[in-house]
């Protein structure tokens, strides 16, 4: 039986990540279902932002909806399955072509953390070359299993890693968690570009015991910025 509680924690994760601009009309947030380890939560193909409860789907590990009836998934449901299949630490997963990290997936400039809140970034972030997997003439998207296992190896104990030429996944040990960091990810990625652009010498980074710190830190306080976002979202939208 799906719990309710963690259904509502979707759907305001897909509404607070449209209102935060990590998502627009695509991307997509899932989470493994408590109480089964080999279930996970996925909306039905559709905006986020437009997410309501009746719209949430049970997926097994092979990607197949338990009750989809009728309802058109989302391609790179896949995403999902794989990952949560081959890392039983992670709880919930953001897939979104979040627009300032782009660049960083298509250059030689590694996403690093430049400020405490996306401290999460010391563990490194890894590129997804869809062209190892797949080869050289797919349409970049995530949509069978073994592109999914592929891009589930690169993540490594990354809490981030990019999508050349698409986007990026993040994952977390919760709905909140990963929230929390595909919204800083973003943030990050604007401001190392800013810094990037002010030149004058090498940008100063977090080392590995600050970002270690940080999240620490940061990860004790999830719920003070998921309240804030969960109520501005679903009044807005």
């Amino acid at each position: 039986m799906t719990d309710r509680a963690q259904i509502d924690d979707l759907v305001a994760a897909n509404r607070i990540l449209y209102d935060q601009g990590v998502v627009d009309a695509f991307g997509h947030v899932s989470a493994r279902q408590e109480g089964d380890a080999t279930r996970f939560l996925l909306a039905r193909s559709m905006a986020p932002g437009l997410v309501t409860a009746d719209d949430i789907i049970q997926f097994d590990f092979d990607g197949d909806a338990l009750d989809p009836s009728g309802r058109t998934l989302y391609v790179e449901r896949f995403i999902h399955s794989e990952i949560y299949k081959a890392h039983p630490e992670i709880k919930a997963i953001v897939h979104s072509h979040s627009p300032s990290i782009i660049p960083f997936g298509v250059t030689s400039v590694p996403l690093r953390p430049i400020y405490h809140m996306s401290s999460f970034l010391g563990a490194g972030v890894p590129i997804f070359e869809i062209r190892e997997a797949g080869g050289a003439a797919t349409d970049m998207l995530i949509r069978n299993p073994e592109l999914g296992a592929a891009l589930a190896r690169k993540i490594g104990v990354s809490a981030v890693v990019l999508l050349r030429g698409h986007g990026n996944v993040v994952v977390g040990a919760s709905v909140q968690q990963v929230v929390f960091r595909a919204i800083y990810t973003e943030i990050n990625a604007k401001l190392q570009a800013e810094a990037l652009r002010l030149g004058g010498g090498e940008v100063n980074f977090l080392n590995a015991d600050e970002a270690a710190k940080a999240t620490s830190t940061n990860n004790a306080v999830l719920g003070r910025p998921w309240d804030l976002w969960k109520q501005q979202a679903l009044a807005r939208h």
